[in-house]
């Protein structure tokens, strides 16, 4: 095979589809999402094919993402598959958790162990109105089937969300007090219409402002093939809180991340409509050899220079849904 690709990348997200069960205000664009056909979307043989690939040139860290991947059937074989993928040490599996109480313990039989879980308000209005649907019952319900099953790590991830959930930022973080959670704060991103993200940006040095009432945050260290968040331990709790800053203060300069959409293309970085086609060679015969070379050459075209604050996605990109995160 090639050689590796230049450290730090190292964790690749997997989109397998763009199909989701709610519609959040953060994930939407501003205007209608057209689905892609299921044609263009890859098949689970191809994804686990670039997972082998990128394993082989130090991808290490997988993570499944969507859309909201568990609409996709057949999901919970395509996680055991690619856990057993050789080369991969950790797949990894997001998801909004309205399906979780169903399949959650098929997913931790496949051998998933790392969960992250979007929830965003502790209040089920608040949760209608920002995700359109009434399933706040339901997402708790998984989140305490994943604590019984032992997933670890088990992190939520908060969108802070200035006059929407911002007033429930001390509730969301004691989540974290006597259960081993991650809770995980991240700034509202410019993806959806300019002046709704206006509207509803707090940056997160606010954030740990209204969250000075825990007490001192004692610093954690991250693992290796962790993503952006800055990890810290508030005195008497048993789980851990995390800050994503990725407009205030950008971690460009340490993102180890590759992001594979669902219509097979990678993108270097979030913040560009730069994409690298992989499903069109992939289709017409590419080697492994060949495929990882498009793998190396997206890892070389990430960007270290951060964006400009607020900076928004460019035109023509690609909605939240279809990127994966």
């Amino acid at each position: 095979m090639t050689p590796h690709p230049p450290p730090p990348v190292n964790y690749l997200r997997l989109s397998i589809t763009d199909r989701c069960n709610l519609r959040c205000l953060y994930c939407l664009p501003a205007g209608e999402f057209d689905k892609l056909p299921s044609r263009e979307i890859l098949s689970y043989e191809e994804f686990l094919r670039l997972a082998q690939v990128a394993a082989a040139v130090g991808l290490q860290k997988i993570r499944v993402t969507g859309g909201e991947p568990l609409v996709r059937q057949g999901v919970v074989e395509f996680l055991r598959r690619l856990t057993r993928v050789p080369g991969v040490a950790k797949v990894c599996l997001t998801t909004n958790g309205v399906l979780l109480p169903d399949l959650a313990a098929d997913i931790h039989a496949a051998g998933v162990r790392h969960l992250n879980l979007s929830l965003d308000t502790l209040d089920a209005g608040r949760y209608a109105a920002l995700t359109g649907g009434d399933h706040l019952p339901r997402v708790l319900a998984g989140l305490e089937r994943a604590l019984r099953l032992g997933f670890q790590p088990l992190k939520l991830n908060c969108v802070v969300l200035q006059g929407i959930n911002d007033q429930e930022l001390l509730e969301i973080a004691r989540l974290a007090k006597d259960d081993p959670l991650e809770v995980r704060f991240i700034e509202f991103m410019p993806l959806a219409a300019p002046e709704r993200w206006q509207a509803h940006f707090l940056p997160m040095a606010e954030v740990r402002a209204r969250l000075a009432a825990l007490g001192p945050l004692i610093p954690v260290a991250a693992d290796p093939t962790a993503g952006p968040a800055r990890l810290y331990q508030p005195p008497g709790f048993r789980g851990r809180l995390g800050f994503i800053s990725p407009v205030s203060s950008h971690h460009c300069p340490t993102c180890n991340r590759l992001r594979l959409t669902a219509a097979g293309r990678l993108r270097p970085c979030l913040f560009s409509a730069e994409e690298v086609d992989v499903k069109g060679p992939l289709r017409r015969g590419a080697t492994d050899a060949e495929l990882a070379q498009l793998l190396i050459g997206a890892a070389r075209l990430k960007s270290r220079r951060p964006c400009p604050p607020g900076s928004a996605l460019p035109a023509g990109s690609r909605a939240m849904r279809s990127i994966g995160g």
